[in-house]
Parts: structure tokens; C-alpha cells; sequence
């Protein structure tokens, strides 16, 4: 981390780029409170690592080795090879190693060479985003193999360009989508290509979890069954982040037996990985203000500032956000600030999230290529795989869920082998506040497992429409689709019309193709349209609609806000103007749930574990208005929108009314309890299996209507489940554990977001208990056995490793 970036001027009176140790220095030396008390919290040093280089394997086709020397790669890494070699002779294979690791290459070997020992031959490639697509054809075009004419087929390429492509094209970059709603259902146009495909790689393989990883389970099935019908039975290579089960995820995904490759031989520079907890806020002066619980500095304001001092020292830094608006809010406050000291800097800071105009993404991309941009404020759509050059530092606001994902962020820098800095900035959140003090949890820990389902019956039931639309299934087919569960399946799509049975077997019954969105967003997306032009700004997907695009909400785009004037669900339209208001808007929302069936439980006398299929509809009611600064409320408005229906999976506990007595919880207090449990809960999930608190949903109440005593549930956000429930009820133990701990061990008295308060509340946080919430878990947990359903190992923690 000491070179210049090429085309990028030193600001003015700004520093050399420092190295990560100073920069570290400098950022802890500014934050630091007026009492002295550091916002680190702890360092680790994660050491540099040398590479094994290899030699070429015999086989490799001299065109691509000379191609890829010609890129400066003289020799393989270890791993490479050993994928490849795999790949070669025709087994599955799932390469799992870190960022930076060179897995491109362990899939171009095999695949390049077979298409010049072939010309022929073909190549599929899926990834699942269109970055990730366009910089993989980038660096295709670059290695300049003759013969290959490699091309992106997504929802960008031109309609012009797309039977070209059909016709000439023999490595097709594409993802799961358009795999799914093109390509497949087109498999006739495509038999060309399909009977001479050799191989599939599956890049990033690791995000394709819960209910969307279920769907492309099944899409990858279908292409197997399609490919199969035109004679060829190709090889798949999986490329991902390391992973707590690769062979066995990848073998849920693909359907197939995968072996796996993780050991990393690539060389790699020291990292300075820092977790930082922002500064409590100073107290109010007045006498009411100061009886209120301090609550901590956001951590979207910290990370600005971080940014801001980041980039004024001369060094080039990704700072990763959770949310949209997060990531619009970050630039712009990292903008501002940059214009203030030198004027004209600003501008070589931008936002990047998903929803954003085809053009306005590569624009994004080129400049932060070619080094226009000095840093830049992301969602995770730059996560994966693209080749950021020249970063030398990452801050991660939040932390993003996974253990998985935390380590593919801090990877982004330091790609050229020199050292780096990763800064996790933890939110104001019980999982974030634990994490920054239990930094084992996150080091020298193994990542998570994958988590997916596909005999989820609101996947599988779709998907078999999809294939029957596609052939007509037959009983072989079922075996390839799960067996029992897939003749379950379509048993009751023929009772319900969906199919019609043959004696060649089952036929989709409609004249259009099935509507099945693999992502769950719940629809089309919602387009953003500026009123007074009719200019498109971008989209919101369904599922996120109602709370971001409701009437009066305030909308951020690319550093402009936007009043929303109105939100027209039928046509998927949302108008809005430009504005600048001293406030945002916060949406608040009501939930109401019904145990469906119970799949197993656990009786432990006053208390019960269940896991089991509920229903749950949520509205959103009204929302609030908060001044900019200070967060006081307005105003709340109501709003008028329709309900949203959920069949999903659950778990949830109880407790006898005595038991909450004899614990010390009085009856007017056990919502307020219930509900802090709840919060704490649901944001300490996601260390025991792979989703984010928003993949997640809960309801307290000290009476519920089919448990007929004081319930907590936590349930899947996913129509039919996503299989987070599940890991819940199977280690149980372990996460009321960390849970009880993370609320007991927080340093507020009532309290406060780092523990017991949740930025999804529908009820604004009221009523909450913290030491009632102390007292309900400590009840469930002693009446709970160790391992509640059979499958928890080891110490708290220990679960969340398996």
C-alpha cells in the first residue's frame, strides 16, 4: 500500500497513501472520544502467505497457456491445478478458497482447452450478477483465444445481438435468470449449442442459499434433463468463497456427486482486519433527554467519515453497505465532506447498488477500473468476483451476515498482493455489538454452511411446471427432481389442472409459460419514474416496495432525493419528484400469525420448542417522519396498502405463566419481555446459519391464540421456508445462548439497538424489557435439554461451525 494510483492526482495537501498500520493510526487517532475510549475494539493480523506454483499440466492446450502467460501468469497455483485436473477427467468439482485465489483461471484451463481441441465445443457460464458476467467476458476478450467469440446474454444484451450470439458464441456468460426465463424454455434455438455443451461453471456458488439457491437447484436440474434430451452430459465447475460444507452444497445445488478443492496455494499480502464500535453520543442537555439511554453514533455517519479520511490520506477505498439507501447516503455524505476540504474531490466518490440503469452500472464500473474513481459506496452487488484493481482498503458497514461474505469484503483490497486494511464498523445491532467483542466469533473460525432446500414445496411445485413446460416429465425424470417429494409434487399439480397426465407422461396445461420469480421478490420490480419528465431512474423489487416507494416516502438516488408523489401497485410504478427534505421516512407495519402444523417440538415441561408451518400476513400502516440529525418524530402518517400473505416455516418457544412468575417476570411485564427477547433473538440468528435479520421475521405476544400461553416466534421471510427455522430449532441451545449473553452483557439499562431495539420494529419498539428479556431466556434455557433437537455440538458457538 504505498504506490500512487495512475491518473489520479494526490488531493491537495493530502498525505502520500499510507500503509494500513498508519492509516489505522490516523482513523483511531481522530475517533477517539473526548474520554479517551479507543473505537477499536480489536486488531487482528492476518499474516502474508506464499504461493506454490505448479507446473502446466501435459494436456493444457499450448494456445491457452500461451494466452495466459501472456496475461503474466507463468505458472499455476496448486489449487488451480488441481481443479482443473479434476474438471479434466470429468468429475464435479467446487473449488472453495479465497478472494483473490485465481479461481478464473482453474475453470479457463479446462474449458478453453476443450474448446480448442474442439471447435465445436461449448462453455456455459452462470454467474449471479451482470458485473461479475461483464468483468469474466472482459478478461475472456483479453486472453484473446481464437475460435472461443465469448458473450454476455443477460437482460442487458441487445435483442439485435442475441440470435448471433445463439448461433456463434461457444462460451456464453449468462446467470440463473435468464437461464431460467430465456434460455431454457427456448432450448429448441439453442440445440446447437446444448448438444455440444462441455462444461457448466457455476461462479460464486455460495450465494445461491436459501430460497433463491432452492430455485436454482432446480434450474440447474432442468438444464441437466434439457441437456441430456440433445445428447450431452456436461461437467460442472463451481467456483466459492470458502464454505463450511462446499462438496456437500454443491451437490444439493447441482444434484450431482462434487468433490471439492480447498486448500489455497495462492500467495497472499497481510491484512490488519479492525472491528470498530462508533462512539456513544454525547448526552442531551435538557433533563428529560438525559434520563433516555445514550444511544451510539450510526454507523453509516462513521463510515462517511472513515471514507472521507480514507481517501484524503491517498488511499483507494471500498466501503461496502447493507442497504440502498445506506450505500446512497455514505456517498453522498463522503462527497460533501471531500468538497469542504478540496473542492472538486467529491466528485471521485460514487454510490453502486442494484436498481440502477444498465448504463449508469458500466459507467460506474469503467471509472473504477480506470481509476477515475477514488472510493466508492456499494451494496454487496460488488462483493463477488469483480477484479477491483488497486484497492487498498475495505470498509464494511455492518456486518453482512455471514462469515463467508464478511471475509469476500475484506478481500476486495489488497488484490495485488501488497497489504491491506479491512475495517468492520459495527451497526447499532445486538449481533454487531457482539461480534466486536467476541472477536472469536469471527476469526479463526470456519464459515458458515450453505444453507438450501429444494423439496421446499412452493419451489419444487413451480419448478416442475417449469420442466413440464419445457418436455413433458416423466417418472425418470422425478428421480432427478427428488424422488418422492417430486411425485408428491406432481400428484397435486395434476388433482389441482396445473398438469395433465399422459402416457408419456406429464403436460404443462396452460398456454403461457409458468410466472416464477427465483429471487422471492415477490414480482415484478417497481419502476421509479420521474413525474415531471417520465425519466426512469431505477427499480425497487417488490418485496422492498411498500416500506421504500409508499406515498410520501423519501427516495434516494444516486445523491438526490425524491419525494414519491404516488405508488401504483398495479402498473409497478412508483412517481416522484425531487426534493430536499429535512427529514426522512421511516414505514411501520403489523403482523399477525397462525401456527399451521407442528413438524417436530420439544416438550420440556413449562417450556416448549416447536418447529412448524405458519401463516403470516403483514401490512404496512403508516410511517414516520424523522428530522435529518436529530431523529425526532414529526409525524406519523397512515397509509393504505394491501396486505401481504406468508406461508413459511417457524420456530417458536413457550413458557408456562407460572414459569414467568417463579423467574421473576410479573404479568404487566411479560410483553415488554417477550418482545426484547424476540428483537435480540432474530438479530442473533444469523451467527448460527446463513441469512441477514431482514431474510427473517418475528411476533411476541403473552398469549397467542394457538399456543394458548406467552410465545416467540422467528420465521422464515420466505414463502415456504428458507431453512434458517430449521437451523434455529436444530441448535437452539446455542443461539439463546449467545442471545441471553448479547443482551446481558450490553452496558445499557433499559435498552438500546445494540441489544434489545430492532430498525424493523413495526411497533416502534414499544414495549420493551430488557432484564424481563434476561429473565425469560435464562427460564427457556434451563429448561431446555443441551441439544433440543439432536444436532448441536459443542459450546455456544460451536453450532453455528458444523
Amino acid at each position: 500500500m504505498t504506490t500512487t494510483v495512475p491518473g489520479i492526482p494526490a488531493a491537495r495537501g493530502a498525505s502520500a497513501t499510507l500503509g494500513p498500520a498508519e492509516l489505522l493510526h490516523r482513523l483511531r487517532a481522530r475517533s477517539a472520544d473526548p474520554a479517551g475510549i479507543s473505537p477499536v475494539k480489536h486488531v487482528e493480523q492476518v499474516p502474508a502467505r506464499p504461493g506454490r506454483p505448479v507446473p502446466w499440466p501435459d494436456w493444457a492446450a499450448p494456445p491457452v497457456v500461451a494466452a495466459l502467460a501472456g496475461r503474466g501468469i507463468v505458472e499455476p497455483w496448486e489449487h488451480q491445478v488441481s481443479a482443473a485436473e479434476l474438471a479434466r477427467a470429468g468429475s464435479h468439482v467446487v473449488l472453495a478458497t479465497g478472494t483473490a485465489s485465481g479461481k478464473s483461471m482453474a475453470y479457463q484451463l479446462p474449458a478453453l482447452t476443450a474448446l480448442v481441441e474442439d471447435p465445436r465445443a461449448t462453455v456455459l457460464y452462470l454467474s449471479p450478477t451482470k458485473a461479475l458476467a461483464a468483468d469474466q467476458l472482459r478478461a475472456l476478450v483479453r486472453l484473446g483465444v481464437d475460435g472461443v467469440r465469448p458473450a454476455t446474454y443477460d437482460g442487458d444484451t441487445p435483442r439485435e445481438e442475441r440470435e448471433w450470439i445463439r448461433q456463434h458464441s461457444r462460451f456464453v456468460l449468462t446467470n440463473p435468470d435468464m437461464l431460467h426465463h430465456a434460455l431454457l424454455p427456448g432450448h429448441a434455438r439453442w440445440g446447437a449449442f446444448l448438444r455440444r455443451l462441455r462444461y457448466v461453471v457455476i461462479d460464486e456458488c455460495h450465494t445461491y442459499r436459501g430460497v433463491f439457491g432452492s430455485h436454482v437447484a432446480h434450474v440447474l436440474r432442468r438444464l441437466r434433463r434439457v441437456a441430456a434430451r440433445y445428447g450431452s452430459e456436461p461437467t460442472f465447475i463451481l467456483a466459492s468463497a470458502t464454505s463450511g460444507d462446499p462438496a456437500e452444497a454443491a451437490g444439493r445445488l447441482t444434484g450431482l456427486p462434487v468433490r471439492a478443492v480447498t486448500e489455497d496455494a495462492s500467495p497472499r499480502g497481510a491484512t490488519t482486519f479492525a472491528l470498530w464500535e462508533p462512539p456513544l453520543l454525547p448526552p442531551e442537555l435538557d433533563d428529560l433527554a438525559a434520563e433516555l439511554p445514550r444511544v451510539r453514533r450510526s454507523a453509516l455517519s462513521e463510515t462517511a467519515d472513515l471514507l472521507t479520511d480514507a481517501v484524503v490520506a491517498g488511499t483507494r477505498t471500498l466501503a461496502f453497505v447493507r442497504s440502498r439507501r445506506g450505500a446512497e447516503v455514505v456517498a453522498t455524505m463522503t462527497r460533501r465532506a471531500l468538497d469542504e476540504a478540496v473542492p472538486g474531490l467529491g466528485a471521485r466518490v460514487a454510490a453502486y447498488r442494484a436498481g440502477y440503469l444498465k448504463e449508469d452500472r458500466r459507467a460506474i464500473e469503467r471509472a473504477l477500473l480506470t481509476g477515475d474513481l477514488l472510493a466508492l459506496a456499494s451494496t454487496n452487488a460488488l462483493e463477488l468476483g469483480v477484479d477491483l484493481v488497486g484497492l487498498d482498503a475495505v470498509l464494511i458497514c455492518g456486518y453482512p451476515g455471514t462469515r463467508a461474505s464478511l471475509w469476500q469484503q475484506a478481500g476486495r483490497a489488497g488484490r495485488a498482493g501488497g497489504e491491506a486494511l479491512a475495517v468492520l464498523v459495527a451497526r447499532d445491532d445486538p449481533l454487531d455489538t457482539y461480534l466486536v467483542h467476541h472477536p472469536e466469533a469471527l476469526f479463526g473460525r470456519p464459515v458458515e454452511a450453505t444453507v438450501l432446500d429444494p423439496t421446499n414445496p412452493y419451489v419444487l411445485g413451480p419448478q416442475l411446471c417449469c420442466a413440464a413446460a419445457e418436455a413433458p416429465l416423466t417418472k425418470t425424470d422425478l428421480d432427478l427432481f427428488g424422488g418422492a417429494p417430486a411425485l408428491a409434487a406432481v400428484q397435486a399439480l395434476t388433482e389441482s389442472g396445473a398438469l395433465r397426465r399422459r402416457p408419456s407422461g406429464w403436460y404443462w396445461t396452460h398456454r403461457g409459460r409458468p410466472d416464477v420469480d427465483l429471487r422471492g421478490t415477490g414480482g415484478a420490480p417497481v419502476s421509479v419514474v420521474e413525474s415531471a419528465t417520465g425519466r426512469l431512474l431505477g427499480t425497487v423489487d417488490q418485496g422492498s416496495s411498500h416500506a421504500m416507494l409508499h406515498t410520501g416516502a423519501v427516495y434516494l438516488h444516486q445523491g438526490v432525493s425524491y419525494l414519491v408523489d404516488n405508488l401504483d401497485l398495479a402498473d409497478a410504478v412508483a412517481l416522484v419528484h425531487a426534493a430536499e427534505p429535512d427529514w426522512s421516512t421511516h414505514a411501520r407495519d403489523v403482523t399477525d400469525l397462525s401456527v399451521v402444523s407442528i413438524r417436530e417440538y420439544v416438550d420440556a415441561g413449562p417450556v416448549g420448542l416447536f418447529l412448524g408451518e405458519v401463516d403470516v400476513t403483514n401490512q404496512v400502516v403508516s410511517y414516520q417522519r424523522r428530522r435529518i440529525g436529530s431523529g425526532e418524530v414529526i409525524d406519523t402518517r397512515p397509509l393504505d396498502l394491501p396486505p401481504r400473505e406468508l406461508r413459511t416455516v417457524a420456530v417458536w418457544f413457550t413458557l408456562s405463566p407460572n414459569l414467568l412468575a417463579r423467574s421473576g417476570v410479573e404479568p404487566p411485564d411479560v410483553p415488554g419481555a417477550l418482545h426484547a427477547a424476540e428483537h435480540a433473538a432474530i438479530g442473533l440468528l444469523p451467527l448460527m446459519a446463513t441469512c441477514d435479520r431482514w431474510d427473517i421475521g418475528g411476533l411476541s405476544t403473552a398469549n397467542h391464540q394457538d399456543t394458548e400461553a406467552p410465545t416467540v416466534f422467528v420465521y422464515d421471510g420466505h414463502p415456504g421456508g428458507a431453512g434458517f427455522a430449521e437451523r434455529a430449532y436444530g441448535t437452539a441451545a446455542a443461539w439463546l445462548r449467545a442471545t441471553r449473553e448479547a443482551i446481558s452483557s450490553c452496558g445499557c439499562e433499559t435498552g438500546c439497538p445494540s441489544c434489545v431495539q430492532s430498525p424493523k420494529c413495526g411497533n416502534g419498539n414499544n414495549p420493551l424489557d430488557k432484564r424481563g428479556a434476561v429473565k425469560v431466556l435464562d427460564a427457556v434455557l434451563a429448561a431446555l435439554p443441551t441439544h433440543p433437537a439432536g444436532t448441536e455440538t459443542g459450546p455456544a458457538l460451536a453450532a453455528a461451525d458444523a
